[in-house]
């Protein structure tokens, strides 16, 4: 029987988590970066991670998405299956949470080459969306719906008319950072990490991207961020864990 986190209640709980990188060309030199780091996120909350640089804020962040492995802790994810430890799920496990329930906007956009703006967006939108094979016919129409779904995005993110159909690496840097949240933004998740998700935007589009945080935790999202601009840290953040 399929079930929901209840209304408010935790989606994301880490455990003692630790993570150390083994220098090779150091003589195997161990860095420890996590020591035992321990937060709940509920649905409906934002947790802004704060601490200077270097203590392992992205490192955590990388941790939650499941693109670095772990030492030891739990990370585990509330979803309608049930509870999945992230520090311990399959590839095929990540690809399916990513699909549906884990959404990471980056500093960084990483696109496949030539492939057009709006079909970059609108393939994350199906990729949640369809959870079955459906014929030629229902996906070239729910295609054509999440293509419309990503132009309102876009043109909320002004980002011109005139680059959707451009593949995104031949973007400013502004400008692939708004391609990058719209893609994060454009499915509901479940959880959304953010990392620096306002680097590189004027003030009108961080007012935008705002909005889009305040209206993901309506829905009950639970957020993870780093928010160097205080400003915008400040309007979306429940509170504030400090790594040290």
């Amino acid at each position: 029987m399929k079930r929901d986190p209840i209304p408010g209640g935790p989606v994301l709980d880490v455990h003692d988590l630790h993570k150390r990188f083994t220098l090779h060309l150091r003589d195997g030199l161990q860095l420890p970066v996590l020591r035992g780091v321990s937060l709940s996120v509920a649905a409906g909350e934002c947790v802004a991670l704060v601490g200077p640089s270097g203590q392992g804020k992205s490192t955590l962040m990388k941790c939650l998405y499941g693109s670095y492995g772990v030492d030891a802790g739990s990370v585990m994810l509330h979803t309608a299956e049930g509870p999945v430890d992230i520090a311990r799920a399959t590839a095929q496990q990540m690809l399916a949470l990513r699909r549906r329930d884990v959404a990471y906007v980056s500093q960084f956009l990483r696109a496949v080459p030539r492939v057009p703006a709006l079909d970059v967006v609108a393939e994350r939108s199906l990729d949640a969306a369809e959870t079955e094979t459906v014929d030629d016919d229902a996906h070239v129409q729910r295609l054509e719906a999440a293509r419309e779904h990503v132009r309102a995005l876009f043109t909320r993110l002004n980002l011109p008319p005139a680059l959707w159909e451009l593949p995104p690496a031949t973007f400013s840097g502004g400008e692939q950072q708004r391609v990058n949240i719209a893609r994060g933004f454009v499915a509901p998740a479940r959880l959304l990490l953010l990392d620096e998700p306002t680097a590189s935007l004027d003030a009108a589009n961080r007012s935008v991207v705002v909005q889009l945080i305040s209206e993901a935790k309506a829905r009950g999202a639970a957020v993870v961020g780093i928010f160097h601009d205080e400003e915008v840290r400040d309007a979306v953040a429940s509170r504030c864990v400090a790594l040290a």
